[in-house]
């Protein structure tokens, strides 16, 4: 299937599929608990968005990678203006993936080596969704790549400004 063919089926689609190197994978549904943590980072985020320019979704949202693969994260941020397709956004600044058993394999190889190409990327956040650890991947001040784990504290991200998210935010209700 070719991009065009993806982007046309997707929005008529009744389930979202990701689009991997021509091939479609049908998006399963979460647990409560991966539900619960990907709404209170999204609820963070937006709440620090409001009256600024970024926009804040939860899993609904295609992104685009430079590679012509289609994935939904858990949480996007993108600030740069909407591009001209209202179901796609390809300038995130942000990602969060909660992992699950089915995907973790996935967010942490496929996903991570293709969100990292995305030039507007900043930071690219994994969640556990068993314990209160986020692997956060982030450009430095020279562009490179670097990873720290955060057990404790603030989960820093590059966007929307001024957001702070704590891992008390991340695993509120929990």
């Amino acid at each position: 299937m070719s991009v065009e063919e993806y982007l046309e089926f997707e929005e008529n689609s009744p389930i979202k599929h990701e689009y991997v190197g021509g091939h479609l994978y049908a998006m399963v549904g979460v647990s409560r608990r991966h539900s619960r943590i990907s709404l209170n980072i999204a609820r963070k985020l937006a709440d620090a968005a409001e009256g600024g320019p970024c926009r804040v979704h939860q899993s609904d949202m295609k992104v685009a990678t430079p590679d012509d693969l289609f994935y939904y994260p858990d949480v996007v941020v993108a600030c740069e203006p909407e591009p001209e397709d209202p179901y796609l956004e390809d300038e995130p600044c942000l990602i969060a993936e909660v992992l699950s058993p089915n995907t973790e394999a996935t967010d942490r190889r496929e996903k991570l080596i293709s969100y990292r190409k995305l030039p507007s990327l900043r930071a690219y956040l994994i969640v556990s969704q068993d314990e209160p650890v986020v692997e956060r991947h982030y450009r430095d001040e020279r562009d490179e790549w670097r990873t720290e784990i955060v057990g404790e504290g603030v989960v820093p991200v590059p966007c929307p400004q001024d957001a702070k998210l704590s891992l008390a935010d991340i695993y509120a209700g929990l």
